[in-house]
């Protein structure tokens, strides 16, 4: 669930009035940043409040997997984990993961769920697409191989792969880049309601002209590899993310039944992105993540 409580409460009636079997569907939710005082943070009280709260709009008895959103550095760590070993051990949930953490975070989660006996996250939502790749394609894996922690991957057309309305230019932003509070501390619900006409004049402003150029022609290039292979770009920016072997789960909105629709025959275009077209993909973008260099202590002597 990524719209609030609304959005619970909605899917909630669905699921009531259709009458579908349990065991059929998966539900997850998060545990976002209310902008009220006392529904802030990572505390004990907030994370049981938060998923009893989601338990009645959903009118579900458990929920699949509860996301914690953004980490709390004013909540020590042990306290996050024991509070969701307890949700787990209530039945109320039956796993939980991480959204938007550090590798370094969820280290430390998963330290302290050794440590302390609990229940360790399984999953970490994070951005993944053309435009941002370093966290999902060299450490991500690396966590999976080393504590189990999958990945759920959210945003994969984020560079808003449309025709824009201004002079026809290609917007590189997806909606929600151009939110002001984006590179905020955190989400919040209120944040997660009708997106406002903002206009896109103070973005132009904070993107280099060269910049701006260059991606432009690396999405019109894009377009043509897409055209060839018969998809349109954002299924081919969808099918890319999908032959990542670390994901295990990919995030899409969809504003109609039709949008959904072309997104999932994405899956149709994965098989044809072999070899040579990820090698053509990969020179048009010119951003393939690699670790920086090992630095040795005797040389910064």
């Amino acid at each position: 669930m990524l719209k609030g409580t609304r959005a619970e409460v909605e899917l909630g009636r669905i699921l009531q009035r259709r009458g579908w079997k349990r065991t059929t569907y998966i539900v997850t939710t998060k545990i976002y940043w209310s902008t009220r005082s006392e529904e802030r943070g990572l505390s004990r009280k907030h994370i049981i409040e938060s998923v009893k709260a989601s338990l009645l709009r959903l009118q579900l008895s458990y929920i699949d997997v509860v996301m914690v959103h953004k980490a709390d550095p004013m909540c020590p760590m042990e306290e996050v984990v024991r509070a969701m070993h307890y949700v787990i051990s209530q039945g109320w949930a039956m796993y939980w993961g991480t959204a938007r953490w550090s590798t370094v975070e969820i280290m430390e989660a998963y330290t302290n769920c050794r440590q302390f006996n609990c229940v360790t996250p399984i999953v970490e939502q994070t951005e993944y697409h053309m435009f941002c790749r370093e966290k999902s394609e060299l450490y991500m894996p690396e966590l999976y191989n080393k504590i189990g922690v999958g990945m759920m991957a959210w945003s994969p057309i984020s560079m808003g792969m449309s025709q824009g309305k201004d002079d026809g230019a290609i917007q590189l932003f997806s909606r929600a880049s151009f939110r002001n509070k984006y590179s905020s501390f955190s989400w919040t619900e209120d944040e997660t309601g009708p997106i406002k006409d903002i206009g896109f004049g103070w973005i132009k402003e904070k993107i280099p002209p060269d910049d701006s150029k260059r991606q432009g022609e690396r999405m019109r290039d894009l377009s043509v590899l897409a055209e060839k292979l018969g998809c349109s770009l954002t299924q081919l920016a969808i099918a890319w993310c999908l032959k990542n072997e670390s994901v295990q789960s990919l995030l899409l909105g969809a504003g109609s039944a039709d949008q959904l629709y072309d997104s999932i025959q994405s899956l149709q275009i994965v098989s044809k992105l072999n070899t040579n077209v990820i090698a053509e993909i990969e020179r048009i973008l010119e951003n393939k993540p690699t670790r920086p260099p090992m630095v040795s202590t005797l040389a910064l002597r």
